[in-house]
């Protein structure tokens, strides 16, 4: 084996552990996001601690892969897919600590949801965990798979989020005005729904990464829909 040889095989294999600690990362937050939803539904705070406290791993794993990032692009100054490939690691790990973070936010508030006036059941907000929860576990799952098809769903399913967090934030204001005793309860699912907003947005940013890591195109803030489906610029303006 070469000089030449050598320096990619090595390039390989530490690009492979960056991949890895990627994997653990999404694992991590994946779970969060989940126990820190089924406090909040179940009204039960008994996993909020350990939850805070798995959130510091994710923290640790951010830097690793930034660290690994930078060392990659200084030693090896890759090109083309590869370049791609590590860009969006580092995008994805930036992501991933950010749901970390409102995953702690949700747990938090349940912790504090218990101390109030229960509400009636909501069904909004359980779909809208529901379907954040896949969206991030679609987003994920595009990414390991490398699938540009699973990541443009993820984005198309965003709006839904939206909707129900329009919908969820009628209500409980509706429930404040008729019970004032319910303000407290009102006021934590209120921020529970901008927290699991902001973690769909967040899947949507990873599959939107993912479709440029397969594709080679950026997909972000409708650039698509303006270039047309063969890359052209699109000319209905006027």
């Amino acid at each position: 084996m070469n000089a030449e040889q050598k320096t990619r095989r090595h390039f390989h294999d530490e690009l492979e552990t960056l991949q890895k600690r990627l994997v653990e990362m999404a694992g991590i937050v994946e779970s969060l996001v989940e126990r820190a939803t089924k406090a909040v539904l179940t009204r039960n705070s008994a996993s909020v601690a350990d939850i805070i406290a798995e959130d510091s791993r994710v923290d640790e794993l951010e830097v690793e892969v930034d660290e690994r990032v930078v060392e990659l692009l200084a030693l090896f100054q890759p090109m083309a897919s590869d370049l791609r490939q590590i860009i969006t690691s580092n995008k994805v790990a930036n992501d991933l600590e950010r749901v970390g973070d409102h995953a702690v936010n949700i747990a938090k508030a349940a912790r504090r949801l218990v101390e109030t006036q229960p509400l009636p059941e909501l069904r909004e907000l359980a779909e809208m965990a529901e379907i954040t929860r896949e969206m991030l576990a679609d987003a994920l799952a595009s990414y390991v798979t490398r699938n540009a098809g699973t990541a443009r769903m993820v984005c198309i399913t965003d709006d839904k989020v939206d909707n129900l967090r329009g919908s969820l934030f009628r209500i409980l204001v509706t429930h404040m005005l008729e019970e004032p005793k319910r303000i407290g309860g009102a006021l934590e699912l209120l921020l529970v729904s901008q927290n699991l907003e902001r973690v769909a947005d967040l899947s949507t940013n990873i599959a939107e990464d993912v479709v440029f890591l397969v594709e080679g195109r950026t997909i972000k803030h409708g650039a698509e829909a303006h270039r047309g489906s063969d890359g052209a610029e699109d000319d209905e303006a006027g």
